[in-house]
């Protein structure tokens, strides 16, 4: 976490980007846009509240200036594979002070809920609204700096990156780091899933963790079958994605 607070865009764009130049080099991740896509981009960063996103961010200047330099279809792993992923450099222009910085934007595609869903809960039936709303229920400080919007006639999810943004490297933590991280994950998702039930609720819940408790395990029984069942069903269905895509019955878009 100190280490994430004292980054840079900089040391982003050392990372992610090679060097500082404006320019988003292709390669084995970043891909040539066809020109439907980035006539699309354009657009989508035309719009006046696309462009309030970014400049609200960081105390930019609600009048601030937005072009886009660069963009590249950006394969993250075989889930991007089908789907739309766009990295999108920007340069945010503040006239009075002639000041100007970059930014890099995320864009990907919502993709259809897995889980079902109470038929009395209110649930946004867009999947981009659905995806926002569900990051302001877990992390608002997350979920306030995305946006649903439509690309393309699909419906993405918009946010800018920050060098903070960049995920644990859990083969460089020590085991009591790794620790310490599920620890501090797993109360965000907690205080998330509590925020949502009234007090019966919680206490009913927190009941189910108590039995079945394992002697041998620091975790409840049932709770331990599910997440490695869920493990293997992702790892079997992640690889199913791959075939495919190879195979080509999952075409880019």
């Amino acid at each position: 976490m100190r280490k994430a607070m004292s980054r840079t865009w900089k040391h982003l764009a050392r990372e992610r980007l090679k060097d500082v130049k404006p320019k988003i080099p292709r390669g084995e991740r970043f891909w040539p846009l066809t020109p439907a896509e980035n006539k699309a981009i354009q657009g989508l960063f035309e719009q006046e509240d696309v462009r309030k996103l970014v400049t609200s961010l960081k105390s930019r200047p609600n009048d601030a200036e937005i072009e886009v330099l660069d963009a590249a279809y950006w394969m993250k792993g075989c889930s991007s594979l089908g789907r739309l992923r766009f990295a999108i450099l920007l340069t945010i222009s503040n006239g009075k002070s002639k000041e100007t910085e970059f930014c890099l934007v995320d864009i990907k595609e919502a993709s259809p809920p897995a889980a079902p869903r109470d038929r009395d809960a209110k649930m946004p039936h867009d999947n981009g609204q659905r995806v926002v709303e569900g990051a302001k229920h877990l992390s608002p400080a997350l979920g306030d700096r995305m946006m649903a919007a439509k690309l393309m006639d699909r419906s993405v999810v918009v946010r800018e990156l920050m060098p903070q943004d960049l995920k644990l490297e859990i083969d460089s933590l020590s085991h009591e780091e790794a620790v310490n991280s599920a620890r501090y994950l797993a109360e965000v998702v907690g205080k998330a899933h509590a925020r949502q039930m009234d007090a019966a609720t919680r206490r009913e819940f927190s009941a189910t963790f108590k039995p079945r408790r394992s002697a041998k395990l620091d975790a409840p029984s049932w709770l331990w079958s599910s997440v490695v069942e869920l493990a293997a069903a992702h790892e079997a269905a992640y690889l199913e994605h791959c075939r495919e895509y190879a195979l080509g019955t999952r075409p880019r878009a």
